[in-house]
């Protein structure tokens, strides 16, 4: 693993860390009250399309059993600058290490929900594992989510393309549609127009930029050279991301796995099952 370095960030005023390049990344920074910072800290990446706001109903339990909870807005997402470009892996791995240094964490559980754990898998083999004690890896698109001849079972192309026709055409109709398999059959409607309200907010350019990485992505080779504890968390009716081609595949290629399934989940499993999740995250990061 290469060694870690500085990534030249800095606060730039309070709730934002701005990397080399100038972008501001919006962060939240819960810590138990009356804590000065002392307790384990997780570091949460978000989901495609959505804000750090998706790990509430983490971050406020764990932050109330004595965690440091840290979460950001990917660029392009939320509260973050949109800054027209920079969607690829790499960069969206060194902001999050911009976010890392900027605050000066270490002994971290890195937490990626989604295609936030591909970020999270670039910035430990791009950067190495000098800040980050162990690895959780939440309905990750890992190791490779496109149909390729030397990956047959991958998503056909010709899906990849409708879903950026209707991001082109009609994004808030494709929500609507595609929300209640996400969410789940217990989420109350509620929910379901929070998180698309979040989505809703997401740059455009953003959400195309950032589909075509994650269905360019091969993590293939670079799993194997993780070297932190990983747990990896899955539900068995994730429609967006197959278990079988996800999580399955990138349990056997990092050397300290752990595999977690649970029945019945969908791909919004930190709502689906947001209790269950908590705890499972608590037990991990106290190790």
């Amino acid at each position: 693993m290469p060694a870690h370095h500085r990534f030249h960030a800095e606060i730039a005023r309070p709730g934002y860390v701005a990397t080399a390049g100038g972008v501001e990344l919006f962060y939240r920074d819960w810590r138990p009250e009356g804590s000065r910072g002392n307790g384990k800290t997780i570091v949460f990446v978000p989901s495609y399309s959505l804000p750090g706001d998706m790990w509430a109903y983490q971050m406020l339990p764990l932050a109330r059993q004595g965690f440091r909870c840290i979460a950001y807005d990917r660029r392009g997402h939320g509260r973050s600058s949109d800054p027209g470009g920079g969607y690829d892996y790499d960069t969206l791995a060194d902001d999050l290490g911009a976010i890392i240094d900027a605050l000066d964490l270490s002994d971290v559980t890195l937490v990626g929900y989604s295609m936030g754990g591909a970020e999270a898998v670039r910035y430990l083999t791009r950067h190495g594992s000098g800040r980050v004690a162990r690895l959780a890896l939440i309905a990750s698109t890992l190791p490779m989510l496109a149909k390729t001849p030397d990956n047959p079972d991958g998503i056909e192309r010709a899906y990849v393309d409708a879903f950026q026709q209707d991001l082109m055409n009609d994004y808030p109709q494709w929500l609507a549609d595609n929300a209640r398999p996400f969410a789940g059959p217990g989420a109350s409607e509620a929910m379901i127009d929070w998180i698309r309200e979040m989505a809703l907010r997401t740059s455009h350019q953003a959400l195309f930029a950032c589909n075509e990485t994650v269905n360019h992505g091969d993590f293939r080779d670079e799993l194997r050279d993780i070297d932190v504890p990983t747990l990896i968390v899955q539900g068995d009716r994730d429609v967006s991301n197959p278990l079988e081609l996800t999580s399955q595949r990138t349990a056997r290629l990092i050397p300290d796995a752990r595999l977690v399934v649970y029945e019945g989940a969908p791909h919004g499993i930190f709502l689906s099952d947001a209790a269950r999740l908590t705890a499972d995250i608590a037990a991990f990061a106290a190790a």
